[in-house]
Parts: C-alpha cells; sequence; structure tokens
C-alpha cells in the first residue's frame, strides 16, 4: 500500500488531486476489506486479495495498457491513536485497453466483482480529476468497473 508520506507528497504537488494508484499501491498490504466496494464487501464481492489477483491477470493481458485504482473523496490521512494513517478509500478499478466494454465486462467477471460494469472516462476528465495518470495510447479506451 502507497506510504502516507508518499501520498501526502503526491497530494502536494498535483494541487490536492488524489492520485490514481497503481494496483500494488492499492491493494498490497491492505487489510480493509471495506476499502472498495463496501456496500458488497458483506454482501458477496470477492476479498481484496481476489480483486487483486483478477486485476493483476488483466493488466498482464496483451490488449491493456494499465489498471489503475480510484480513490473516494474519502480518502484522507487522519490520526488514530495519535498516529497519523492513511484512510485509502477506493471507488472504482480504471483500465485502459483496446477491447469494448462488454468484453472488458466479460474479461473483468463484473458479475462476480458485484459490479455495476464498465462505464468509458474521457481521458481529458481524468486528468482533470486525478493525477498521476499513465499515457493512453493510440487506439485505446479508459474504463471504470464501478460498484454502486
Amino acid at each position: 500500500m502507497i506510504e502516507r508520506n508518499t501520498f501526502q507528497k503526491i497530494m502536494d504537488e498535483n494541487g490536492q488531486r488524489l492520485p490514481l494508484l497503481t494496483l500494488d499501491e492499492f491493494f498490497e498490504g491492505n487489510q480493509e476489506e471495506d476499502s472498495i466496494a463496501p456496500n458488497q464487501c458483506d454482501f458477496g464481492r470477492p476479498s481484496l486479495a481476489e480483486i487483486w489477483d483478477m486485476m493483476k491477470r488483466i493488466e498482464k493481458m496483451p490488449d491493456m495498457a494499465w489498471v489503475r485504482v480510484t480513490l473516494h473523496d474519502d480518502t484522507e490521512i487522519m490520526e488514530y491513536d495519535g498516529k497519523k494513517v492513511l484512510n485509502l478509500c477506493g471507488d472504482g478499478i480504471v483500465v485502459c485497453t483496446s477491447v469494448t466494454a462488454p468484453e472488458l465486462e466479460e474479461l473483468a467477471d463484473c458479475e462476480w466483482l458485484c459490479s455495476g460494469g464498465a462505464e468509458e472516462w474521457d481521458p481529458r476528465e481524468l486528468d482533470s480529476l486525478f493525477s498521476c495518470i499513465p499515457p493512453v495510447p493510440d487506439g485505446f479506451r479508459c474504463f471504470e468497473i464501478v460498484w454502486d
């Protein structure tokens, strides 16, 4: 999981825009099962480890440029027991790909994820909301796997 100081530095350098996190930055060491898709957490949504594994497999496919986690505005650095901690709140997963939304929904098994499916994002909109966005290759589009 991304270190608190690294996260704060990214926020400071990017006008407080939340970064798109790599899969490792969000999932590695993250034990908070409700840190993404909390409304489906106890209602059939796979575990964080299973979601991470699925997304890593998708990221390695030839029709994928990158996969990132979008953060919800509730993400914050807070004090807990006298110590500052990063409270990550994932919102969705953006996949930069050359496949169509229905193909991505099948590859990601959105039904298994208890997801509402894949919605297309205009990369310019991503850039206005988030920082740390990798380039989008020609012929590729960005889709967000959404919950809620």
